[in-house]
């Protein structure tokens, strides 16, 4: 109760949800003695797969003792899922404290809810100055809270595509922008560019970054990985091939995510990672409503044998590879949606292909959220799609039969949802 009252609090500070500028966290920072100058980061960035990438870094740092403060968002669960220090992710009296300083130090000045938030990471570091740092940036990059920092260890870039364009000008909505904004203020040190949908957003990329001093490396010249065994991939930079037995993670994208982790911690050499450590780390990586497979609850409950998947991918590219997913799995696939207003809910369901039912739902206390029924309007052309309330409802119309398979997915917000009643 403590917890929510502050961030209740934190939440009225400033009239938008989401103002991309930095001055107010960098004058609430000043304030705090700039925490953010004193850590060793690790900065990821792009539209998809930040999350599975930090979860195979800090899965690898871990097998090494390497202890990582971890900041990511949105939460899933619980907001202390943001904040994640010495390994552990922070405690409610602990996270209420750290909040109420900060709060007292900014002093009622306007300040965006996430700015708090990130500021409070920065702040909550100091206790934990040795530990290396995972940081994720989003939406924006150039106008991201998180993206105030001097100096850092090294960049991503995970795959970009087209997300928030409700952010950008209606005259340039466009894939080049998002790149421009998420690369342009990329720090000096190392540069590792994943692998992207297509040689047209890499060429971008480079472009984008052809004027950086940094260190540059690019899936498939300077590492790559090829699949040989049903159990195993092979991967190679300059310094060595490695056998690696495959993630845990389901889906072919969590091993370009598991490289692009793996070629980062290779090129940082002051980062003493050995090949026993990434092996382990790769297959013990987990990564929360990410084409998870769940496996018990009770909504899990009501289907018994059939096999059950909550993925929270929201945008095209997330569509994409979660549906060369479903196409490599012999089964009749239901799915399940509920979406956020501003995205784009066609294209996003233009990647699905043969699939055998189609339930719009509502998300519930989301108010940026597109209602079920308006949401089915929009996929009128897809066959066998129905709206019903609520996700129980949902599962409970979908007539399974042996071995069919059900997928619940399109927005962060649903799978926590899910969470809560399961």
């Amino acid at each position: 109760m403590k917890l929510q009252k502050i961030v209740n609090r934190l939440q009225k500070l400033h009239p938008k949800e989401i103002d991309l500028s930095l001055d107010r966290i960098k004058n609430l920072c000043e304030k705090l003695g700039n925490p953010q100058d004193e850590i060793n980061c690790i900065q990821v960035c792009g539209t998809n797969g930040k999350g599975s990438t930090i979860s195979f870094l800090r899965s690898i740092l871990k097998e090494a003792n390497i202890k990582c403060n971890i900041y990511t968002s949105p939460h899933v669960i619980r907001i202390n899922e943001r904040f994640i220090y010495n390994d552990e992710m922070i405690s409610d009296d602990d996270l209420s404290n750290l909040l109420n300083e900060i709060e007292e130090v900014n002093n009622g000045q306007p300040l965006t809810y996430f700015e708090a938030l990130t500021a409070a990471f920065f702040y909550g570091c100091n206790r934990y100055k040795q530990n290396l740092v995972l940081a994720e940036f989003g939406l924006f990059g150039r106008g991201d809270a998180v993206n105030i920092l001097k100096k850092n260890l090294c960049n991503i870039v995970t795959s970009c595509s087209e997300d928030h364009l409700d952010w950008l000008p209606k005259d340039n909505r466009n894939i080049e922008r998002i790149i421009f904004e998420k690369t342009s203020s990329l720090l000096n040190s190392n540069i590792v560019v994943a692998k992207q949908s297509s040689e047209e957003i890499t060429e971008c990329i480079k472009k984008n970054i052809s004027n950086s001093s940094a260190n540059k490396y690019y899936f498939n010249e300077n590492y790559n990985f090829i699949l040989k065994e049903d159990d195993f991939f092979y991967y190679e930079d300059k310094y060595g091939n490695l056998k690696i037995p495959r993630p845990n993670l389901n889906g072919h994208f969590q091993i370009e995510n598991a490289s692009t982790a793996i070629a980062t911690l290779r090129i940082l050499k002051n980062i003493k990672i050995k090949d026993q450590h990434i092996k382990n780390g790769v297959q013990k990586a987990h990564n929360i409503a990410r084409l998870e497979e769940i496996k018990s609850g009770k909504l899990k409950g009501l289907i018994k044998n059939n096999r059950l998947f909550l993925d929270s991918s929201h945008n095209p590219g997330g569509a994409k590879v979660l549906n060369e997913f479903l196409q490599t799995l012999d089964c009749n696939k239901h799915v399940i949606i509920g979406m956020m207003a501003n995205k784009d809910h066609e294209k996003y369901i233009s990647y699905f292909k043969n699939i055998s039912s189609l339930t719009t739902i509502d998300i519930p206390n989301q108010p940026n959220a597109i209602g079920g029924e308006e949401l089915k309007n929009k996929f009128k052309d897809i066959p066998n799609v129905k709206y019903k309330k609520n996700i129980k409802e949902a599962i409970e119309s979908i007539p399974l039969k042996e071995n069919d398979l059900l997928v619940i997915t399109g927005s962060l917000y649903l799978s926590g949802e899910f969470f809560n009643l399961n």
